[in-house]
């Protein structure tokens, strides 16, 4: 363990944290950024972090993705060498791997000093300092919610867009998923404190927001009104200088017609929707505990499209679950042509220690699994090339983006975000006949531009900017670049406490 006398002053120690897993735990991490932040910790320079570490280093785990387990572990056995060689050096592990395994990552790899869980994410620099003052391990792991994670300080990655949770932890049994064991029961916060959070995040240049949840569409389930996520789409998209609003993720047995009714009449709820399907087949819905079916799941997608015929959906998609047969996966490949998905997030199940599915007979040989799960990946790649064709020649306004094509250095592109969150690569230059500007594009800038081609994972817009609109996000992100280096330059969001349960008058 860390000795005291070996330490540097908070203050000028540095941190690095690591995210693994789904969109929940890249919002905890940009709160375990601002807590260390607000302690007086420094950004490590990520150049420098794989050879020299930083003084904190930090790993918010996932549990639910595959191999969750020996990526944590080959993490924590690459670190091990690197504290060595930097005295007073600490490792943390947080997140729902933390909370699954408790003391356990103590004892496999003693070398780590603190190891906290999904409620209490903000006891993290508390006990980093008891941990070095005592010289050993600190492991707190809380059962139930310690402070609703959006009332903690925050560092966010963008100065343009941000997450908004609405709720934690999840009500429903998926025979599949631990989540519900590990981030508890849902949680709803109430909706004058989210409202609060996001005319704060506007007032600090943010111009998109995603709304976030387990069930984000379960929002106001402690109030007993099963319409709230759609008053609270509403109402967040009224917010004066909020231009983008997306939420995920929802579960297709709640999604009611109130919700597509919202998303079609507010201008501001992007034509974007993710919507897990996770199978086309009833029965394997059956055995995963989704309280849905095929024709449920294809009647919202219906739906949807009359509402907004614009709009692109998106998917989650299992292939080998227990007792999956070759009929059960066709009537999935069945669903993902009828669906005219723009894409999907497929994996092959693998089983996760905890939840029922991982004591099933009939588990699927991983063979099998291998050979469908290249059939729907081929599938879902002629849709989404299919779909991103039809793109072609229309014009689109694109949210410019931060760190979303990886070549646009070597092709002299930016990128950007389509309303219907399509990413399209195009030139920054004039198109032709195009008003000339004399700054250059930034992030959180809007332009508009004409599509000149398709990939089945993204756009390009070689004819240039047919227009450019500079925006107080473009601003912000100027800022950030114009801070001092080391200087804590995304803004922090702090409202207080949100009271939990029914709303009082």
């Amino acid at each position: 363990m860390s000795s005291p006398d070996t330490l540097t002053p908070a203050a000028a120690r540095t941190y690095h944290v690591r995210t693994f897993g789904c969109q929940m735990n890249v919002h905890d991490s940009e709160r375990l950024t601002g807590l260390l932040e607000a302690a007086g910790y420094v950004p490590a320079d990520p150049d420098d972090v794989v050879e020299h570490g930083a003084d904190v280093v930090v790993l918010n785990t996932c549990a639910v993705r595959e191999n969750a387990d020996n990526k944590l572990y080959g993490n924590l056995g690459h670190l091990a060498p690197v504290k060595t060689k930097r005295p007073g050096m600490q490792i943390a592990v947080a997140g729902c791997l933390a909370q699954k395994d408790k003391g356990e990552i103590v004892r496999k790899a003693p070398w780590v000093d603190v190891v906290i869980g999904t409620h209490n994410i903000g006891s993290l620099p508390a006990l980093l300092e008891r941990s070095r003052h005592n010289g050993e391990a600190e492991v707190e792991i809380l059962e139930s919610l310690d402070v609703f994670p959006s009332t903690l300080p925050t560092r966010r990655e963008s100065a343009y867009a941000a997450w908004v949770s609405v709720s934690v932890g999840c009500n429903n049994t998926c025979t599949f998923c631990i989540v519900p064991s590990l981030r508890g029961t849902e949680k709803d916060r109430r909706p004058g404190d989210i409202l609060a959070e996001v005319e704060a995040l506007v007032a600090e240049g943010v111009v998109e927001v995603t709304l976030l949840g387990q069930n984000v569409n379960t929002y106001g389930v402690e109030f007993g009104d099963r319409l709230a996520f759609g008053k609270l789409l509403r109402a967040v998209g009224a917010v004066p200088g909020l231009e983008r609003v997306r939420f995920t993720s929802p579960h297709p047995s709640s999604f009611t017609d109130d919700v597509i009714a919202a998303m079609a009449e507010t201008p501001t709820v992007m034509p974007q929707l993710h919507m897990p399907l996770q199978s086309g087949s009833d029965r394997v819905l059956r055995a995963m505990r989704r309280s849905y079916r095929s024709e449920r799941f294809l009647g919202i997608i219906d739906k949807v499209r009359a509402a907004m015929p614009d709009a692109a959906i998106s998917t989650d998609i299992i292939v080998g679950f227990p007792g999956e047969t070759e009929e059960d996966f066709q009537a999935t490949l069945d669903v993902v042509r009828a669906s005219r998905f723009a894409n999907a997030f497929t994996f092959q199940y693998s089983s996760r220690p905890g939840t029922p599915a991982a004591d099933m007979v009939d588990q699927v040989p991983k063979a099998v699994v291998q050979e469908r799960y290249v059939r729907l990946v081929a599938l879902q790649e002629e849709i989404s090339w299919a779909e991103n064709l039809t793109q072609v020649g229309r014009r689109l306004e694109l949210l410019v983006a931060e760190g979303e094509g990886r070549k646009d250095v070597a092709t002299e592109r930016l990128s950007g975000r389509a309303p219907d969150n399509r990413l399209v690569h195009f030139a920054p230059r004039p198109a032709e006949g195009a008003e000339a500007w004399a700054d250059p594009i930034r992030p959180g800038d809007v332009v508009e531009v004409e599509v000149t081609y398709a990939a089945p994972h993204h756009l390009v817009a070689d004819a240039g900017v047919l227009s450019l609109r500079r925006t107080r996000a473009g601003d912000a992100w100027q800022a950030r670049q114009d801070a001092p280096a080391g200087a804590a330059t995304a803004p922090r969001v702090g409202l207080g406490m949100p009271r939990i349960g029914a709303p009082t008058a």
